[in-house]
């Protein structure tokens, strides 16, 4: 039985109607759905898609467990900044989730690029990151004043893991953002590291 906040539509709901409607909370929003029997099918393309699936959440879980260069809040915040440019109501797992898993549809390498850094100086902002796998040998960061338009580029630096760059010329007292993001032609063409800021001073 459905259980009423208020009447029916107007401000929410919760459990099904009968056999014809289910409502629910997700983040946030009031849904509701038709009623369906759950079915577990497995096609060739179904168990392809659950084995990318897999792939990238034992990537990401992997990351968070290393001991040295883990992927910590600083890359957490980074990745829901990007999911918020991306599509509303999206959390950084899943965003990253998505990007892995598209990146493997592709058939593309699928680093997953943390322990990321973007630490201020004086007119500058030093940038940090590590993908230790499918780490890209070709790939630029992009930056902006706005999350939206980073619209200015810079080659980074990689040596093994390790992806860096100081951009220097910066307007202090100005907010910046950056993203890494593999070039055409890389065996990880597409990788995208999520969205960094900092302020120089």
């Amino acid at each position: 039985m459905a259980k009423l906040k208020a009447p029916l539509m107007s401000l929410g709901a919760s459990q099904q109607l009968g056999k014809a409607l289910v409502f629910f909370g997700w983040k946030g929003l009031d849904c509701v759905r038709e009623y369906v029997i759950p079915a577990n099918p497995r096609t060739d393309g179904q168990v392809t898609q659950r084995g990318y699936l897999t792939a990238a959440v034992s990537r990401i879980h992997a990351a968070q467990g290393r001991a040295t260069n883990p992927l910590d809040a600083d890359d957490v915040q980074a990745y829901a900044l990007w999911a918020s440019v991306v599509q509303a109501a999206t959390t950084w797992f899943n965003q990253a989730v998505k990007h892995l898993v598209n990146q493997q549809i592709d058939g593309n390498g699928y680093p997953l690029f943390y322990d990321g850094s973007a630490t201020p100086g004086v007119g500058e902002v030093v940038l940090q990151w590590y993908a230790h796998l499918d780490a890209p040998d070709d790939a630029t960061i992009f930056y902006g004043t706005s999350k939206t338009a980073l619209i200015n580029s810079e080659a980074a630096s990689i040596v093994g893991s390790s992806i860096s760059k100081t951009i220097s010329g910066l307007t202090a007292g100005t907010k910046y953002y950056f993203q890494l993001r593999a070039n055409t032609g890389d065996p990880s063409e597409g990788a995208r590291s999520g969205i960094y800021y900092a302020t120089p001073t």
